[in-house]
């Protein structure tokens, strides 16, 4: 992201701080392997672990099923003893299952078109019995994904299903068969409920305070992943789905007619060919999804969006730490995985006027490949069962098992970000120093919203500077409540705390950045202007102005290409290197291979604003149109890509 920053942020230091602040790129002291160690359990030569679900056995054992069909049992996982895992086939020839649990003795997993119950009859750790619980419709397209199950609290289960794409228009989501694009409420005996629709490609899911929740990636009509909770009867955004609503058996009783009544299709022919629907660039009046639950009251707002680029690009599993401390300081918080961006996410939530909404940060990254699949053990070791096969993701390998271990130490972290009437209130893990805390400089926030169009993603729009009133800083030192005026109902409140420091470390945050999803604004006692501290050190330091020197040349200035150094800062700013590497591909091609096609910087700017996927064919992940980059820095970026060439 990063878009208006530079005209927000008055200077070049407090600019470089805040890129730095959203990455551990450049970060001195503790880094997140001092506090989150990760370890890769070794796979046998010939075994393709591409995770697509991943559960803990009650003897500690990892159960994996791949996307190439098979059911591993994963004894000795952690290598206890010294000695190497030992992996057991336990089932094969599944069709791409995407989910795994483990009840009363038996592995359920979703195939593509069936949720099926394998049970080892004889004890040898080999599934005897192959058995359909309920099956659903398919029709061949390769995104017609099924994920799942998750187990419901009374033991039933939980299946989202992926929507398929237009022959020709490839960018449009479609339901071509009943229950593309919905939640299914499934039971053991075979009867099935449709739950909710409005998925796109809802490839995470979770049971937390026993209300289901799932997470979708951004795409047509999903402007941002994020978490949305998922009541019964449902509509949470992509249209898709809408086709079935007509059934006798649907809950959800709003038509595709209806919604199309209100909202711009974008569906435009031209010469007997569909023309892809694009961003526009400084629009006047776009529609925001808030105003379509205006509309609709069935529709349902993210719960928290995670800002897409930043908190990843492909969200995934939803997983609850429940192990007791097991896992460090944040006991009973969501974790969230990303497989484009292989790294995982820390959410918690709070309900104002009945509606979830909450804060995400930043958590661990560099695994080794998409990040698809969680589970805790009863050690509190997180594994993550990994896959980038056809989707692209940071990291060196295609497939694995990873887990995550707490090394004891606690990070200086904000914890949690509870919303104010007039603000946020950050606690913290350990105490902050008070100097750092009361000092207005250390905090830079905005706020913005996603658009609701059929294009896929959207930029954020209506960026706007939070101004930091004061602040006030608990007793213990514990706790800092920030005031402003300028909440925004329904957008995401972006905040740095770059100037904190640890109390007794002197250390910054781990994480220094937090995205508040303000669905409500809290009603209450706002804090007396006169008990905040106000005091920006910037006041006393006055800045150097650096010395002008006139040219007396009359000839063209000389092209000044950036070097390395000089233009990280942008990349960070401007979320390139969440899909883009100098030298290797990771989501998106490397900027050498950019370098190499030959492009204009003004054509490398264009294709900035209005990406063309069909330039890329090989790559799974579209880019998303980036309008919000200042074109200045647009073309700095282009000058040093094109430079890698020379």
């Amino acid at each position: 992201m990063r878009a208006l920053l530079i005209d927000i942020l008055k200077g070049t230091a407090i600019m470089l701080a805040v890129c730095l602040a959203t990455s551990s790129y450049g970060q001195k002291g503790p880094k997140e392997e001092d506090y989150y160690r990760i370890t890769t359990v070794p796979v046998p030569e010939g075994i393709h672990l591409e995770g697509g679900g991943v559960t803990v056995i009650q003897d500690g054992s990892v159960a994996v099923c791949t996307r190439r069909g098979d059911v591993w049992i994963v004894e000795n996982p952690t290598m206890a003893g010294g000695t190497s895992p030992n992996f057991r086939l336990f089932a094969t020839g599944l069709h791409e299952p995407l989910g795994l649990v483990y009840l009363d003795g038996s592995l359920y997993t979703a195939q593509r078109g069936e949720l099926t119950k394998l049970t080892d009859k004889n004890g040898d750790r080999i599934a005897d019995v192959y058995e359909t619980i309920y099956s659903w419709p398919l029709s061949a397209h390769y995104h017609e994904y099924s994920f799942g199950p998750i187990l419901a609290p009374d033991s039933s289960f939980f299946v989202t299903c992926n929507v398929a794409f237009g022959a020709q228009e490839w960018w449009r989501g479609e339901s071509r068969v009943p229950w593309r694009g919905w939640t299914l409420h499934i039971f053991e005996d075979g009867r099935m409920e449709p739950w909710a629709t409005g998925m796109r490609s809802p490839a995470g899911y979770g049971m937390i305070e026993g209300e289901l929740f799932y997470t979708d990636n951004q795409g047509d009509w999903v402007g941002s992943g994020g978490l949305w909770h998922v009541p019964k009867g449902a509509f949470t955004g992509h249209p898709a789905g809408l086709k079935w609503t007509g059934r006798s058996d649907s809950p959800v009783k709003l038509s595709a007619e209806q919604f199309y009544e209100v909202a711009d299709k974008r569906q435009v022919m031209e010469n007997g060919v569909y023309i892809k629907p694009d961003n526009i660039q400084n629009e006047e009046d776009p529609d925001f999804p808030y105003e379509m639950k205006e509309q609709f009251p069935e529709f349902q707002l993210p719960a928290v969006i995670l800002p897409h680029g930043i908190l990843g690009i492909s969200n995934t599993e939803v997983k609850i730490d429940d192990t007791g401390g097991k896992f460090g300081p944040f006991g009973g918080q969501i974790f969230i995985g990303d497989q484009g961006q292989s790294k995982i996410m820390r959410v918690e939530l709070e309900k104002i006027n009945g509606q979830y909404q909450g804060v995400a940060f930043d958590f661990r990254s560099g695994f080794q490949s998409g990040v698809l699949r969680m589970d805790w053990d009863n050690q509190g070791n997180l594994f993550v069962g990994e896959t980038n096969r056809g989707w692209g993701s940071a990291g060196t390998t295609n497939s694995g098992l990873e887990y995550v271990t707490w090394t004891g130490d606690v990070p200086f972290e904000m914890k949690t970000v509870k919303a104010m009437p007039d603000g946020f209130e950050i606690e913290f893990t350990l105490p902050v120093d008070k100097s750092s805390a009361e000092d207005l400089d250390s905090y830079v926030a905005i706020s913005y919203i996603y658009k609701y169009h059929p294009v896929y993603g959207s930029p954020q729009t209506n960026m706007k500077e939070l101004k930091i009133k004061g602040v006030k800083m608990s007793d213990d030192g514990m706790k800092v409540r920030i005031v402003t005026d300028d909440l925004r109902q329904y957008y995401v409140h972006e905040v740095h705390v770059q100037g904190l420091k640890a109390k007794d470390t002197g250390h910054g945050v781990l994480h220094p950045s937090f995205f508040y999803t303000l669905n409500n604004i809290p009603q209450g006692e706002k804090l007396d202007v006169g008990s905040l501290s106000t005091f920006r050190s910037s006041a006393i330091k006055p800045v150097k102005k650096p010395s002008v020197v006139k040219s007396t040349s009359k000839s063209k200035p000389k092209k000044v290409i950036l070097t390395d150094a000089q233009v990280q800062p942008l990349l960070l700013k401007n979320t390139c290197l969440a899909c883009h590497k100098k030298d290797s591909r990771v989501v998106g091609p490397a900027f050498e291979s950019i370098a190499k096609r030959g492009y204009s910087d003004e054509r490398i700017v264009e294709l900035i604003y209005n990406p063309q996927p069909k330039n890329w064919p090989e790559y799974a992940t579209p880019m998303a149109p980036m309008p919000q980059v200042p074109r200045e820095e647009a073309l700095k970026i282009a000058g040093w890509i094109n430079s890698l060439d020379e």
